[in-house]
């Protein structure tokens, strides 16, 4: 066991013993398995090697689980890719699920949805249920949901990757002779990010293993992020007592960052119980700067960032070695208007779904359309009863509508035209406001804070993050003084976002917009932490001391990613309430 500390040079250490091996104790090539978490690191570890060995024919088996347990399956079952769901055909069965349980979704919900499908799936097999971790879905719900979407895919007689992992696991308990096969064809074995493990993996890798036991694992238990997807940490650390003959071995001198970067991490991580006890030294004696600053809320967070990242180009800094971490996607918005709005160039690392495409969103951007002076019917539709006015489907069969169709169509029935009259008025006072003072008038005045606790409770989903929605929303707004200028804003946003899927394949330039969770193995002269604030890091939903101690490693990661200048920031207020620092920046003066 290798326990390799942030910049340590672990994917080296990797190649260098597959070279050893072959060199020093002339063991085939064949014989030799190195699994890793993502199609990327395998490639990049495949090509180190080959530059080590001056060759491109040294057969050693690079990949990652997924793609070793499919050719396993592929060999035992004669599966081809036609037998697994595509990423469009997974999300059609799940929308296809939600619709059936009633329940509204957007490009996120369905991600999570699946998210959570795979994270218990990576569970033992046979072991206690996993807590449900999609915050706007009951238990109940989610469950009828999976339980929708497992028997159409049994019904098309396909599988999901994740069904892989169990797969393997069930041939592999079952068939001895066929493990005994793969156990001859893999006889060393290694493996990287090890801290990443789920049980499921583990269990495959430890009876790969189980006859020879050259097994070599790489990792940092104090980079291990990813329990969301069913990494389990605990496995890393009882490693020893899974294998008590086993050697470790501390990779503890980090060559990428400067002293008072490293001195600083290593004060915050240090706070965790649950670990290897180490002790990271930076092989720079000196240099690195750390700045933390308080901001009045998220705009102004974004425009300080957006005004030193002007100065550090003036300064001949390079766009790609900055990067602004954040701990959750949705902390991004602000940022990349305001990136937009100062033409700073910026590439994501993964794709954002925009908060305007969220359902919520759409019903207020159609009262804003329609106050800026819209008659589409598309518009009218999506809100007539958002709250309910009674407005039938078949009032609404124009292109275009009109107040005045609408009150035409009810003619003999005056209670209604007391509604048609309130929506119009509402419309027109609409027309006069700002987007903030819009949106509050539409939560309060109109209704629409009362529409979505019903709609909450007629679909068993907790109220809760359908009110984060309308805050972020409320929060985006106040960028705006027009209602036409912050549709234009939204217009220009969504643009932006669906152009990045081409930015990420081609790689442009730009400064790196990602999640802490992306940053991982990645670095950069100069790093921008915001959102450093209780509630948001840690997360509001971690209160477990295990829960607050991954969010801390998480933390531990982005900090690790600076080599140089690191700004960590905070805001004093958000969505109208008020917030303090993260107990982590008080932890680096420890």
């Amino acid at each position: 066991m290798v326990l390799a500390g942030p910049g340590s040079g672990k994917t080296l250490t990797i190649v260098k013993r597959i070279e050893y091996l072959i060199k020093k104790y002339n063991v085939r090539p064949e014989d030799v398995l190195v699994v890793t978490f993502t199609k990327a690191a395998a490639g990049e570890m495949r090509e180190r090697f080959y530059y080590l060995m001056k060759s491109r024919n040294v057969p050693v088996t690079f990949g990652t689980f997924h793609s070793i347990f499919y050719g396993i399956l592929k060999w035992s079952y004669h599966l081809s890719a036609n037998n697994f769901l595509g990423e469009q055909e997974q999300f059609q069965l799940v929308g296809q699920a939600c619709e059936a349980a009633n329940l509204e979704t957007d490009q996120n919900l369905i991600t999570d949805i699946l998210k959570e499908i795979g994270r218990r799936k990576s569970r033992y097999p046979g072991g206690d249920p996993a807590a449900l971790q999609i915050s706007s879905l009951k238990t109940e719900i989610f469950e009828r949901i999976e339980k929708e979407y497992e028997k159409q895919k049994e019904r098309i007689g396909k599988y999901d990757f994740d069904d892989m992992l169990v797969k393997c696991c069930e041939l592999f308990r079952s068939h001895p002779a066929i493990l005994e096969q793969w156990q001859n064809r893999f006889q060393y074995i290694l493996i990287d990010e090890f801290q990443d493990i789920n049980p499921v993996q583990y269990e495959v890798i430890k009876m790969l293993s189980s006859r020879r036991k050259n097994l070599f694992i790489v990792g940092d238990d104090d980079q291990s992020i990813y329990r969301f997807r069913g990494a389990d940490p605990s496995i890393m650390l009882g490693f020893e007592k899974d294998y008590p003959e086993a050697v470790k071995i501390i990779l503890d001198i980090n060559f990428r960052a400067a002293a008072d970067l490293v001195n600083n991490a290593e004060r915050v991580i240090r706070h965790n119980q649950k670990r290897f006890q180490k002790e990271i030294r930076a092989h720079q004696d000196h240099g690195g700067s750390i700045c933390i600053s308080e901001f009045a809320d998220a705009p102004a967070e974004s425009r300080a960032i957006a005004g030193k990242i002007g100065k550090l180009l003036e300064q001949g800094a390079a766009l790609e070695q900055m990067a602004v971490l954040f701990r959750s996607k949705s902390d991004a918005g602000c940022l990349v208007e305001t990136f937009l709005e100062h033409a700073i160039p910026f590439y994501m690392k993964e794709q954002i779904t925009s908060i305007y495409e969220h359902f919520i969103s759409r019903d207020i951007i159609s009262y804003i359309k329609l106050a800026a002076g819209s008659r589409l019917r598309a518009d009218y539709l999506r809100i007539s009863n958002r709250p309910n006015r009674y407005i039938k489907r078949d009032s609404l069969d124009e292109k275009e509508i009109t107040f005045e169709s609408l009150r035409w169509y009810y003619e003999d029935l005056e209670w209604m035209q007391d509604y048609i009259d309130q929506f119009e008025e509402d419309v027109k006072m609409l027309s006069k406001m700002a987007p903030y003072a819009a949106i509050t008038y539409i939560r309060k005045r109109i209704g629409y804070d009362c529409f979505l606790r019903e709609y909450a409770a007629a679909r068993r989903i907790k109220e809760e993050p359908l009110f984060e929605v309308m805050e972020e929303l409320e929060e985006r707004a106040k960028n705006y003084s027009s209602l036409t200028e912050w549709l234009a804003g939204i217009v220009q946003y969504n643009q932006h976002l669906r152009s990045e899927k081409d930015k990420r394949r081609q790689k442009k330039e730009g400064v790196w917009l990602m999640s802490m969770h992306s940053a991982k193995g990645l670095e950069f002269e100069t790093v921008f932490i915001i959102g450093a604030n209780e509630g948001c890091i840690p997360h509001k939903k971690a209160v477990m001391d295990e829960e607050i101690e991954e969010e801390r490693r998480i933390f531990y990661v982005a900090l690790t990613r600076a080599k140089q200048q690191l700004y960590i920031s905070f805001v004093k207020e958000k969505n109208g309430k008020e917030l303090s620092s993260s107990r982590f920046i008080e932890q680096l003066s420890d």
